[in-house]
């Protein structure tokens, strides 16, 4: 699973309207272009809060994996909490490679580790691995070659789902950190990063008028800002109170959050 390199980050052109513009000069018609997202991985671009100061403490100790029993942690809390970026940050401080759950396979992982070269490896999305036997190999694997293993998921491993005997025995020895509920100032951080991430552009007020009426979870925030974005492109024009409140409204009118 490939990680956007900051270093080699694009530039992009400056964005109107949720649109980015490139201008010939004068005379010739500018083209709007579609922004690419990329988030940001990068350890200054994580929000530091009380919500994830365990997880951080586990994960970003400089000691954090020789104090892990059997070289194993993972991360777990829902969506948009943080752990694929603590997982991403870790990685890139180990050198580990950094594995998608859900496309986990035999032949992948058997091919990784005939390659060698790692001491540590990360696992994104652990519970979601479509196969009991794919994962047990990789744990099995990690452990016959001491390698470290950062795992992530939406539950700790004890209540992932596991028939395998033996699965269900690793999981049950795994330690796990969770990532809690985002405080109101982790919220309202979130918002501000995830809005320049995009080059939005939001006057203060429609700001502060989204933070009282967002549901208050991080996922909550993460998905109402791409939708500011794409409704801002699609309408060409800036993000205004009016614009918020359709874009609340058709995200969280159905479980009546907005």
């Amino acid at each position: 699973m490939t990680r956007f390199d900051e270093t080699k980050a694009p530039s992009y052109p400056h964005k109107e309207g949720g649109k980015r513009r490139i201008s010939g000069g004068d005379g010739v018609a500018q083209i709007a272009l579609p922004f690419v997202y990329r988030p940001r991985f990068g350890r200054s671009d994580f929000v530091a809060a009380p919500s994830n100061a365990a997880a951080r403490a586990w994960v970003l100790d400089a000691e954090a994996p020789y104090r892990w029993p059997e070289g194993r942690m993972a991360l777990w809390g829902e969506g948009g909490t943080g752990k694929t970026h603590l997982l991403s940050i870790w990685a890139g401080r180990y050198g580990a490679p950094v594995m998608a759950g859900e496309r986990l396979n035999e032949r992948e992982v058997a091919a990784l580790f005939e390659a060698g070269g790692f001491k540590a490896l990360a696992l994104d999305n652990a519970d979601c691995v479509p196969s009991e036997h794919d994962l047990l190999h990789l744990i099995n694997l990690v452990r016959e070659h001491r390698v470290f293993l950062l795992m992530a998921g939406r539950l700790p491993p004890a209540r992932w789902p596991a028939v395998l005997p033996d699965l269900a025995s690793r999981l049950r020895a795994t330690s796990s950190v969770p990532l809690g509920q985002a405080e109101e100032d982790l919220l309202r951080r979130l918002l501000l990063r995830l809005l320049a991430e995009r080059q939005i552009v939001v006057a203060p007020q429609v700001t502060e008028w989204l933070l009282r009426r967002l549901p208050r979870r991080a996922s909550a925030v993460r998905d109402c800002v791409g939708a500011l974005d794409q409704a801002a492109m699609a309408s060409g024009g800036k993000v205004t109170r009016a614009l918020a409140a359709s874009v609340l409204e058709g995200l969280f009118a159905q479980d009546g959050e907005a």
